[in-house]
């Protein structure tokens, strides 16, 4: 959806995202049995996020079910903030998982676990030796990618596992689509560096 600038100083248009849920969204805040296609289209999306965040399939499936039931109670209220607040059922949803995740983090206070394999998903070619290199590749990328701080982790993983905008990313982060941008940029060159050390 496009809105012409108003006045001689905002000549150029202005995209307005359009939040392609709403009226599933509409359809579920009248009826909550509507809300099952919003559950079905991105049950795998939170599932994968909380599977990074925790690397325990169990704990991924909790918080799985607690993001659902908190965006189940919380749909009534729920709004579509107009242009400068974009937010879209998905920012809110991912940012109700953000929250989510650090709760379980704080509960359960680091327990290390070494499931990076459960994020990574190379098929296997015909040459098995290619197979291992690639392999071994990605899992030196993500062992990279755990290693960096934090928010620069989640950046990396809303923006390339879960191909968010940086506007999106923005919104869940708290954080100006500039600032995710940077974090992102600076995540990457330290990834870079770590891998040709």
């Amino acid at each position: 959806m496009f809105w012409k600038g108003r006045g001689p100083a905002a000549a150029a248009d202005v995209v307005v995202p359009f939040d392609t849920d709403r009226a599933a969204v509409e359809a579920a805040k009248r009826d909550v049995g509507a809300f099952e296609p919003l559950y079905r289209k991105y049950v795998s999306h939170i599932y994968s996020l909380a599977l990074y965040e925790t690397r325990d399939p169990h704990a991924a499936e909790d918080v799985t079910e607690q993001v659902f039931l908190r965006a189940l109670d919380g749909l009534p209220r729920f709004r579509e903030r107009g242009q400068g607040e974009e937010s879209t059922f998905r920012v809110w949803l991912y940012t109700i998982a953000r929250h989510v995740v650090a709760n379980e983090r704080r509960r359960h206070r680091r327990r290390p676990v070494d499931a990076i394999e459960l994020a990574i998903d190379v098929q296997a070619p015909d040459d098995p030796a290619a197979a291992a290199e690639t392999r071994l590749e990605a899992q030196r990328a993500w062992e990279a990618v755990r290693e960096l701080p934090a928010d620069h982790r989640q950046a990396v993983e809303l923006r390339f596992v879960h191909e968010l905008s940086a506007h999106e990313i923005g919104r869940i982060m708290g954080r100006s689509e500039g600032a995710v941008r940077v974090l992102i940029h600076r995540a990457l060159r330290s990834v870079r560096r770590r891998l040709e050390a």
